[in-house]
């Protein structure tokens, strides 16, 4: 299964620690890697259909450290679809004028909805596919950009239907908040005052955040697995969907 990486702040906020723990599970993970942080309304988006070890791309992406409210990252182990460009994950779209990010793990079992123009898959993936559908449902549901409770739901009424079709853990975001949906396994956990050093599992680094935080700032991070050995991080209950904003559940 492919692993999650998302994290919701009230202020700009280096993520290079956690996409480190990340990417050190990419040997594992090797059919491609991605990294989408917002800035303001704008998205810098990076790809690559090498894995986060090998890629060119996820080293210039250790010399530019990451500052940003809302990132998804994502490193991918193939089920549907080759390894190729088109099918590497964040996906982005426009709705209502807004880029809407999205990235899944899971496996989702004769999935073929009906999708008109707007909002079709360039790929060959189960998970765009996915995406693409979410983004027509919430087009159709709604004129204009609602209030992000009432968006989030639609998104509660409409997860079920694709979680009925097999695994079904995401992270979506448009830049003013970030969703993330349990399926099967994913954990959050929020950093705030009096911050404290915590210790990659899987790499032999540790940061004290009291250094670089200010008692204001909280930080919500997701992931599919616990990327520190010292924080306690809280599973998500199956078909659980949560919605963060300014770095703390809503």
């Amino acid at each position: 299964m492919c692993q999650l990486l998302g994290m919701n702040a009230n202020t700009p906020t280096d993520v290079m620690f956690s996409f480190t723990g990340l990417a050190t599970r990419a040997h594992e993970h090797k059919d491609g890697f991605g990294i989408a942080f917002f800035e303001d309304r704008g998205v810098r988006l990076f790809v690559d259909h090498y894995g986060a070890r090998q890629s060119p791309v996820a080293e210039l992406l250790q010399r530019c450290p990451i500052r940003s409210q809302n990132v998804i990252a994502h490193i991918r182990k193939a089920t549907h679809g080759r390894t190729a460009l088109e099918n590497t994950h964040p996906f982005m779209r426009e709705l209502w004028g807004r880029y809407w990010v999205f990235a899944h793990n899971g496996d989702l079992k004769t999935f073929e909805p009906r999708l008109h123009g707007a909002f079709r898959p360039v790929g060959d993936t189960d998970s765009e596919r996915a995406f693409c559908w979410l983004m027509q449902e919430l087009a159709k549901a709604h004129a204009s950009v609602p209030a992000l409770p009432e968006l989030t739901r639609t998104l509660g009424e409409l997860v079920p239907q694709l979680n009925a079709r097999g695994s079904f853990n995401f992270l979506l975001s448009n830049g003013q908040a970030l969703w993330a949906h349990g399926s099967t396994r994913l954990f959050w956990l929020q950093r705030r005052h009096p911050f404290r050093p915590a210790r990659l599992r899987d790499e032999d680094l540790t940061v004290d955040f009291s250094q670089l935080t200010t008692p204001q700032d909280r930080v919500a991070v997701i992931a599919t697995e616990p990327l520190t050995a010292d924080e306690e991080w809280t599973p998500f209950a199956p078909g659980e969907l949560r919605l963060f904003i300014d770095g703390a559940p809503a």
